[in-house]
């Protein structure tokens, strides 16, 4: 845990348009520098973007670049191709999938998803297929969703005789109870419109528009204070197990300290002069 810690604390982000593309491949996850977006995909279409070692280690690569560059604003998590986001495990070697190192106190899979709830910098899933098991924890990990109308959803693992352990971990914290019962339990999928009803996603549009949607949600990101959006999400974090007095106590302290940034100067000063704020992030 404490290399994430570790990973993530300290980064700063600052404002500013980057026109060009960069682009890193490691076969299993490309990632993607569009503007101040870093796009993360997940490359492997024929095996409808199946979890492995390699793509798990890929989307935290990707988490990490992104927090070390100061001009990315918001992380895009998608699958290529149209059929799926991510499948969930590849069972194609089944003892592989579920295989556990009892000498390692942690899962990879898991530390994947404690990076997510660490990072301060906004993530987008972009749902262009399919969304199973773990590729339902990819999707609970991101902050906002936006998924074709067309993609099925489903915790199927109680029919190859698992259980979707992880994923409840952060599953539970969105949709309703009595939801997550049916889905875990009974490992039937449910459509997109039931997804976006239960408040796993934000927008749901025909395939053709998805990557239209993600672009505009995009843009209502990066033209807001980036030092606002890192403390902010640093502080959701924080008061997500407080108790109501807790939490109060804690984030009266944190307004007190996010007015002296800059950011905040600067956008006080833009709202009284009547124009756009040109952020500083810091």
């Amino acid at each position: 845990m404490s290399q994430f810690a570790l990973a993530l604390a300290g980064w700063a982000a600052a404002n500013g348009v980057k026109r060009e593309q960069t682009m890193t491949d490691t076969s299993s996850v490309i990632t993607e520098k569009r503007g101040q977006a870093l796009w993360i995909t997940i490359n492997r279409p024929e095996k409808r973007n199946a979890l492995n070692g390699d793509v798990i280690a890929g989307i935290a690569r990707g988490y990490r670049d992104a927090h070390d560059d100061k001009d990315v604003r918001v992380i895009v998590l998608t699958g290529a191709g149209d059929k799926a986001f991510c499948a969930g495990a590849d069972l194609q070697n089944s003892g592989a999938a579920f295989a556990t190192d009892y000498a390692k106190p942690n899962v990879d899979y898991a530390d994947l998803l404690r990076l997510s709830q660490n990072a301060t910098k906004p993530a987008i899933a972009r749902v262009g297929g399919v969304c199973m098991a773990g590729g339902m924890g990819l999707l609970c990990m991101t902050d906002m969703a936006v998924a074709a109308d067309n993609v099925i959803f489903g915790l199927p693992e109680v029919k190859v005789g698992v259980f979707p352990m992880q994923v409840l971990s952060l599953l539970q914290n969105i949709a309703p109870p009595r939801l997550v019962n049916e889905w875990a339990l009974t490992g039937e999928p449910f459509d997109a419109r039931a997804a976006q009803a239960a408040g796993l996603l934000n927008y749901v549009v025909p395939a053709a528009e998805l990557d239209a949607k993600v672009d505009w949600l995009i843009g209502r990101i990066i033209d807001k204070s980036p030092t606002a959006i890192r403390r902010g999400k640093y502080a959701m974090r924080a008061i997500a197990s407080m108790s109501f007095d807790e939490s109060i106590a804690y984030t009266e302290s944190q307004i007190a300290l996010l007015a002296m940034t800059e950011d905040a100067k600067e956008g006080l000063r833009a709202f009284s002069e009547k124009r756009k704020p040109s952020w500083p992030g810091r």
